[in-house]
């Protein structure tokens, strides 16, 4: 009896040990390992971005309202490609293609220059009917290149070569996207080289030297005139808010009237007098912000800055989780570059940071900007499905 029921239950015992040694594998494959809530979260935010452009453009464009959102979606569908390229190789193959890559941008931003320029600026390629924008993409560039020699020289992180050859990656782009100019990106690449050298433990003294130099150069930037005319005009406006209304203070006051406006809970979508009535500029670039607290209220904006809390959330979750030093300093440094350009875009609009053309992710008008924040919305889930990944 019993050695019938062996010869009974042995197939089923087997069939049972194959089931669990196939679970135990597709446990291990990174698809499993999605985090769900980071993608919902991006998909919120761009679907919330252009309902509010949507709202902000339809009639800028005569006879055809859907102009901006078209072209948002058009970018959208690239940027999901681009983000599904990101995830359909293990990250730290990365590493290896990462110098080819920062030559490559390298050589981008200084293509810029021979192309047309737009609003007095040299920032784009065109490509037919889109316009490549390469110092966008070099955000994701500086924080790979940053990661790579972070996680290859971690055991000495405070030492003076640790602090050097950062900035000695971090400057040539700087450089490059100053004189195009741009301002605004030149800043946000400036606090992922901070940021990330300050995460990884770099002596105090280096760091707070690097802070002094950027402030004594912003300086000799006015005293010199390097810094031009239109940017002058902006920092001063800040700094004397409500004194040159007519010029230079006029998009602020703007701004501060629209936001102001909307009060507890809006005037309602596409009811925002300030933006309908074209007396707030840029509105679908700049000053969305601007256009949120009009027309959705203080509800509304607290409702975003939920939305964009929970994101970084996320992304300092995905850097902690991480598997390797690697991963832990590329999901830091999305971190840094998303938090910078949430604070300084919404802060710039209240008129609490001077104005520096940043856009606010996902949610401002800009091919370039959606693509790259969708690609890394790509790197931090490819980390996120890899962290338990043993090859």
């Amino acid at each position: 009896m019993p050695e019938r029921l062996g010869r009974v239950l042995a197939p089923k015992v087997t069939e049972r040990r194959q089931t669990d040694e196939v679970a135990r594998r597709l446990s291990g494959l990174p698809i499993r390992h999605v985090d769900w809530t980071l993608l919902v979260i991006a998909l919120f935010l761009i679907g919330f971005g252009m309902l509010i452009q949507y709202s902000a453009t339809r009639g800028d464009t005569a006879g055809n309202p859907t102009y901006y959102v078209m072209r948002t979606a058009i970018n959208l569908l690239i940027g999901l490609i681009f983000m599904g390229l990101m995830l359909s190789f293990d990250y730290r193959r990365l590493k290896v293609a990462t110098p080819f890559v920062y030559g490559a941008f390298l050589a981008f931003l200084a293509l810029v220059f021979f192309f047309e320029k737009v609003t007095g600026s040299a920032r784009w390629i065109s490509l037919g009917p889109l316009n490549f924008q390469p110092s966008e993409y070099c955000k994701l560039v500086l924080i790979l290149a940053l990661a790579n020699f972070f996680s290859d020289n971690k055991a000495e992180p405070d030492s003076f070569r640790s602090f050097i050859i950062p900035v000695a990656w971090a400057a040539p782009l700087m450089l490059l996207v100053f004189l195009q100019p741009d301002l605004g990106t030149t800043l946000v690449l400036a606090a992922i080289l901070l940021g990330m050298l300050f995460l990884v433990g770099c002596r105090m003294r280096y760091w707070l030297s690097f802070v002094a130099a950027g402030a004594m150069a912003f300086s000799f930037g006015f005293i010199f005139h390097i810094f031009k005319p239109y940017q002058v005009e902006r920092f001063m406006a800040f700094l004397k808010q409500g004194a040159d209304i007519q010029q230079a203070g006029y998009h602020l006051l703007q701004s501060k009237i629209s936001i102001g406006s909307g009060q507890l809970v809006g005037k309602g979508l596409m009811q925002g007098t300030q933006t309908n009535l074209d007396f707030l500029p840029a509105h679908h670039t700049d000053f969305i912000f601007a256009v949120i607290g009009e027309e959705l209220g203080l509800i509304g904006a607290l409702i975003l800055i939920g939305a964009f809390c929970l994101l970084l959330w996320r992304g300092v979750r995905i850097a902690n989780n991480a598997r390797d030093f690697y991963g832990t300093m590329i999901a830091f440094g999305i971190v840094i570059m998303f938090a910078f350009q949430i604070v300084v875009s919404i802060g710039m609009t209240i008129g609490i940071l001077p104005i520096t053309g940043i856009p606010l992710p996902f949610i401002s008008y800009g091919g370039s900007s959606l693509i790259v924040n969708l690609m890394a919305i790509g790197l931090l889930t490819n980390i996120h499905m890899r962290r338990f990944s043993q090859i």
